[in-house]
């Protein structure tokens, strides 16, 4: 992995945007989350984290449409960038190099 690297929340963050396609917003985010790790984070630190990897590049976000049952909000849709799929390969290559090299553990 070169000198972009990111945090282990922000992986997870990308990673569960990744999943979730076009249902990519901060609280999916954050309930996937929760859903798939068992892990309670909270929606600042999601947002904080979103915004984050969308400054890095790895993310982009364009506003949905308004909906009744969010009062007329509108949700903010994240989406992977080319750059946040190449590291997302690039820290799953280093993990399985890593997890491949335990003893014992094959």
């Amino acid at each position: 992995m070169g000198k972009n690297t990111i945090g282990e929340l922000e992986e997870l963050v990308l990673i569960i945007v990744a999943i979730l396609q076009e249902n990519a917003y901060g609280v999916n985010v954050m309930a996937e989350i929760a859903e798939q790790t068992g892990r309670n984070v909270n929606i600042s630190a999601i947002h904080t984290t979103l915004d984050r990897l969308e400054n890095k590049g790895y993310l982009t976000s364009q506003l949905g449409g308004a909906t009744a049952t969010r009062g007329g909000r509108r949700k903010r849709i994240f989406t992977v960038t080319a750059a946040g799929k190449k590291i997302i390969l690039e820290i799953k290559a280093m993990r399985n190099k890593l997890y491949d090299q335990l003893p014992g553990m094959a």
